[in-house]
C-alpha cells in the first residue's frame, strides 16, 4: 500500500536531499531524521560524492587483506544495505575519494581526487540531480565540513554552489528545468551540549561517561550557538544504528557509536540538530520540522514515485 505523503502547497510530495562526502556519512549524520521523514512519506534522496576508495578499515573485525583489496566494491555494497535500512534512495556523484592527508607538512592531495576539482564543474553534477529530484530541503555540511576532511569541505562548497546554479537558467543549461531549493540546513549533531547531557545521564545512572575526552576539546563550542532546528526522531535511533552497522568496514559494533545505551540517548537528547542557513519561506526559530513553512500532512494523497 502506498504511504501517505506530506505535501507542499500545490499538492506535490515533499522531497529531501542530503549531500554527503562518503558512504557511511549518511548513516552517521542525520540518519534518524531521514528515516523518520521517509516513514512519513517524504521522498528522501542521498547524493554521495565519492566512493570512499581511500578510506580506512575502521572495524578491527574487518581488517583483512581481502577487504582492503576490494574496499571500493565492499563500500558500495554497504551503502546499498544502509540505504535500504533507512528507506531512502541514493545516487553516486562519481568522484574519487581524496583520503585524509596526514603529516607535517601535509602531503599534496592525490591528482584527480574530489577535493581538487573545480567547484563549479563538480557542482554541475549535483545540479543535474537537484533539477531532476527537485528537493524542497537540502542538507549538507558547514563551511568547515563538520570536521576538516578535504572531501567534507568540498561537499559544502559544491552543495552551496549547486543550490545557486540549479536556480540559474544560464547555468548548466542541459541539466533540465531550473529549481529553487526552499530551505538549506547544515548538520550540527556533534555539539558540546549533546555530549555533555549524555555524559551527565551516564553518570546519574551509575555508568562510566564516554565523552570526557571529546568534551575537553570543546573549550568554546561555536556550533552550539548556531543551532536553529531540532528534529524529534528518537523513535528512529535504532534504524540509524542498524544503518551504521551496515557499514561494517567503517563502524566497529563494539565502538564509541554504541557506547551510550539507547534509553539514555532517547531521554537525554531525542533530536538531531541543524542550522538553517537559507530559507525562501517564512518560518519561526527554533524549528522542529525541516519543512516548516513548506508543507502540511495530507493522508489522502499517495504516490508510488521512485527515482
Amino acid at each position: 500500500m502506498p504511504l501517505p505523503l506530506r505535501v507542499d502547497e500545490v499538492g506535490e510530495p515533499l522531497r529531501l536531499l542530503a549531500v554527503h562526502a562518503h558512504p557511511d556519512d549518511e548513516s552517521s549524520k542525520g540518519a534518524a531524521t531521514m528515516a523518520r521523514y521517509a516513514a512519513e512519506g517524504v521522498q528522501v534522496l542521498v547524493a554521495t560524492c565519492t566512493g570512499g576508495e581511500r578510506g580506512d578499515v575502521l572495524n578491527p573485525k574487518m581488517d583483512r587483506p581481502e577487504v582492503w583489496q576490494n574496499l571500493a566494491e565492499i563500500r558500495r555494497e554497504e551503502m546499498a544495505s544502509a540505504r535500504h535500512i533507512l528507506g531512502v534512495d541514493q545516487v553516486w556523484l562519481g568522484f574519487v575519494d581524496s583520503g585524509l592527508p596526514e603529516g607535517d607538512p601535509l602531503p599534496p592531495l592525490p591528482e584527480g581526487c574530489f577535493a581538487v576539482q573545480d567547484v563549479e564543474v563538480a557542482a554541475a553534477r549535483l545540479v543535474a540531480h537537484i533539477r531532476r529530484f527537485r528537493p524542497h530541503v537540502l542538507l549538507t555540511y558547514d563551511e568547515k565540513g563538520g570536521y576538516p576532511h578535504p572531501d567534507h569541505v568540498m561537499t559544502h562548497k559544491i552543495s552551496m554552489a549547486a543550490i545557486s546554479m540549479a536556480a540559474d537558467p544560464h547555468a548548466v543549461p542541459d541539466a533540465g528545468p531550473v529549481w529553487q531549493v526552499k530551505k538549506v540546513y547544515y548538520h550540527m549533531g556533534g555539539h558540546r551540549n549533546r555530549f555533555l547531557r549524555l555524559d551527565q545521564l551516564m553518570h546519574e545512572h551509575g555508568l562510566e561517561p564516554v565523552y570526557a575526552e571529546r568534551l575537553a576539546s570543546f573549550p568554546d563550542d561555536q556550533r552550539a550557538y548556531r543551532l536553529t532546528t531540532f528534529i524529534p526522531c528518537a523513535d528512529y535511533f535504532s534504524v540509524r544504528d542498524d544503518a551504521l552497522r551496515a557499514h561494517a568496514t567503517q563502524i566497529d559494533p563494539d565502538g564509541h557509536w554504541f557506547a551510550v545505551p539507547m534509553e539514555i540517548q532517547k531521554l537525554g537528547w531525542p533530536t538531531e540538530d541543524y542550522q538553517l542557513v537559507l530559507s525562501t519561506v517564512p518560518t519561526v526559530i527554533p524549528e522542529d520540522d525541516l519543512f516548516s513553512g513548506i508543507g502540511v500532512p495530507n493522508p489522502e494523497v499517495t504516490s508510488d514515485y521512485s527515482i
